[in-house]
């Protein structure tokens, strides 16, 4: 039996404007509101308004907070400070990547970790089962929060008009809490574009009175509504990985090339610490695949799960896969995330492809990410 997506508080105002809808996670989610390549470019060159109450919040609480976090994750969260983020990741007792994820330090003894929405019920299940015999509260918070982020060179300036918080004192991947636009928020520095921008996370009866009073404080300043389609080119380019395609659980954060979220110096166990510290020594001796760019050098676009080939003296041989992939707005190519072979991960490395419904379209072998906004 098929449940109805959920809603988001601002349903009803996006389809006002117009937004095309989708599915997303069991979510009904503006994909565009109108082209995708102004809302990408808008982020790129001013600022972009998104909905992303479909993330799941939940919240950790009491004397046990951070031993249990500690636990659980694979970060050192017992560093972050009060008013600070973390980027880590929830894995398996294999290694596997159950979700990655941004903790924040509310409080002395309380925490909220934000999970991907397609993920938020596994780590909810999870911290709730790690939590036996710790001293604190794991509380399922996703009700309690809607989310809106302003993205894009103009977005202090736009935020600053709405509130008297301390943005030039916010730091990337902090948050205050503070007022803006006479609503109560959580106001993070952090992202998921590669530009600088706000998370505000607000209740959800205050989302629509926020999300107005930021289009009008946006509109001399070019802020436009941005939809998931924008949001997945904007992080492809600053080469971000999307859990399900650059992350799962059939991989470590060692095999995504992100080993150095895990805090094997933190003290006491935590789940996964064995196959981790194995999976750290096999990426250390021989690298199973590298996550790479790539670049076309024509137009046809990569999609998720085609070959990546190179030429050899037979013929093409598949050296990887791609993960993710789409038209580059701010390059005007096509690019695209793969997993490749060790032996063809360098930079410039001659003769590589991607096999696209039987052709192999040359590309080029990058350095991730693709696009690096001027501080």
């Amino acid at each position: 039996m098929s449940t109805a997506p959920r809603l988001t508080a601002l349903d009803a105002l996006h389809r006002s404007l117009g937004a095309t809808m989708t599915d997303f996670a069991g979510w009904d989610m503006p994909l565009r509101y109108a082209s995708e390549r102004d809302e990408h470019n808008a982020v790129r060159t001013k600022a972009g308004l998104f909905d992303l109450s479909h993330m799941g919040e939940i919240t950790v609480t009491g004397p046990g907070a951070v031993a249990l976090l500690n636990f659980a994750l694979v970060g050192n969260i017992g560093t972050v400070s009060v008013g600070r983020a973390r980027y880590t990741m929830i894995c398996a007792e294999d290694g596997g990547i159950l979700d990655d994820l941004i903790v924040y330090r509310l409080g002395e003894t309380e925490y909220m970790v934000v999970a991907n929405a397609g993920n938020a019920q596994i780590v909810l299940d999870a911290l709730t089962a790690r939590a036996e015999g710790f001293d604190a509260e794991v509380r399922d918070d996703r009700d309690a929060y809607a989310l809106l982020a302003v993205q894009g060179p103009e977005s202090p300036a736009i935020l600053a008009a709405v509130t008297d918080a301390d943005l030039d004192g916010l730091k990337y991947y902090a948050g205050l809490p503070g007022t803006v636009a006479g609503v109560p928020a959580l106001i993070a520095r952090t992202g998921y574009t590669g530009e600088d921008g706000f998370e505000l996370f607000v209740a959800p009866v205050h989302a629509e009175q926020l999300w107005k009073a930021l289009t009008e404080a946006g509109a001399s300043r070019g802020l436009i509504p941005c939809g998931l389609s924008c949001r997945d080119t904007l992080r492809l380019e600053a080469g971000m990985p999307l859990y399900g395609h650059e992350l799962t659980t059939a991989l470590t954060p060692f095999d995504a090339g992100l080993g150095r979220v895990v805090k094997f110096e933190k003290e006491g166990d935590f789940v996964g610490r064995k196959a981790l510290e194995a999976a750290a020594e096999r990426a250390e001796t021989a690298p199973p695949r590298k996550l790479v760019g790539l670049v076309a050098e024509g137009r046809r676009v990569p999609r998720a799960g085609f070959s990546v080939v190179a030429a050899g003296g037979t013929g093409a041989e598949v050296i990887g896969e791609v993960t993710s992939g789409a038209p580059s707005p701010t390059l005007g190519k096509p690019i695209a995330m793969a997993y490749v072979d060790a032996a063809h991960a360098t930079p410039g490395t001659a003769g590589v492809g991607v096999d696209i419904r039987g052709t192999h379209e040359p590309y080029e072998v990058v350095a991730l990410p693709f696009y690096k906004r001027q501080k």
